[in-house]
């Protein structure tokens, strides 16, 4: 298969990319290398992709129209993944506007090369936030999700909602991935792991929301990728019991569907911190502080309709996931 991977110089895309090109895919890595956070580690990341003769870099911004119309008539592709969002949902407080551009505009652009140029299946990363102010426990794909507690979200909410659109008129097949608090090597500079793995590792105190009342459902990478590269071979047909009376917000008699891809397994923040304590053999210093604006409390995924769609239920347990990051982090970082 030809795969397009978009944000493939990011967290995510980086080992989805590795790993279709390990199973001897040929992947097309669109990635516009911002400064959200470090670039240099956008770019180790991309180093070890052009090791593969397979694999090529498109250095292309999703909002620009002509450039993406172009990239899709030249290489025709059998999958598109995409990956490439402004992530964040404190940063979408600060910086609304980019959000709109990439998370909206951009997915528009996706959408219409898929369209035009006959993809077969089009995957994308939606996010454990479109949940916002649910709070029936586990968190649902069959539940409405209609109270966004941030642009960021409500922007992963659109692109659920424009997929289903495109998947309706078009008959393009389409799934939405909502991913629950992805860690691991290799990982974003601005997440928790990362973040406090710093601080811990000089002497600094980290900051704790909500007082360390928090439980996240963490999902190490290894499991988000495996997630999304059986589900992105598994194309969507329509589900023939949907009832508009009672509708199902999870599928549709289009070739539309969505997915939870989490670790069915809450966890409370200072566990997780105590776990990363042991592992750097340091104790932090905690700074407890009051919910963030846009935060949730709580997340926990139901996975019942991954498993039984396609088979697999991540299962890494945050003392395995965290030892390798530390890992990782103290070889990357040399510390």
């Amino acid at each position: 298969m030809k795969v397009l991977v978009t944000g493939a110089a990011g967290f995510i895309g980086f080992h989805l990319s590795r790993k279709l090109l390990a199973q001897g895919h040929t992947v097309v890595g669109l990635d516009i290398l911002n400064d959200y956070y470090d670039v240099n580690l956008k770019l180790d990341r991309l180093a070890i992709l052009k090791d593969h003769a397979e694999f090529t870099h498109a250095q292309v911004n999703l909002s620009d129209a002509s450039a993406m119309e172009s990239l899709f008539r030249k290489e025709g592709f059998d999958i598109v993944v995409n990956l490439a969002a402004q992530a964040g949902v404190r940063y979408s407080i600060e910086n609304p506007r980019c959000y709109v551009e990439s998370n909206i505009v951009g997915f528009f652009n996706i959408l219409e090369g898929c369209r035009h140029t006959k993809v077969k299946h089009l995957c994308y990363a939606s996010s454990s936030s479109v949940y916002g102010m649910n709070t029936k426990m586990p968190l649902s794909t069959h539940d409405g999700v209609d109270h966004p507690m941030s642009l960021y979200a409500a922007s992963k909410k659109s692109n659920e909602m424009m997929a289903h659109s495109y998947s309706n008129l078009f008959s393009l097949p389409t799934t939405g991935l909502r991913f629950f608090t992805v860690y691991g090597p290799w990982g974003r500079p601005d997440m928790a792991l990362f973040l406090f793995t710093k601080a811990i590792l000089a002497g600094e105190p980290i900051n704790v929301f909500n007082y360390g009342n928090m439980e996240r459902d963490f999902t190490y990478i290894d499991d988000i990728v495996e997630g999304v590269a059986r589900v992105m071979f598994h194309i969507p047909e329509g589900n023939p019991n949907w009832d508009g009376n009672q509708p199902d917000p999870a599928s549709s008699p289009n070739p539309y569907r969505i997915y939870n891809i989490g670790n069915n397994n809450k966890v409370q923040l200072t566990r997780y911190i105590e776990e990363l304590e042991k592992q750097l053999g340091k104790k932090a210093e905690r700074n407890l502080l009051p919910m963030q604006p846009g935060d949730v409390p709580a997340t926990w995924a139901d996975v019942d309709d991954l498993v039984q769609d396609v088979g697999f239920k991540p299962d890494t347990t945050i003392e395995e996931g965290i030892a390798r990051f530390v890992e990782w982090y103290r070889e990357y970082y040399n510390v």
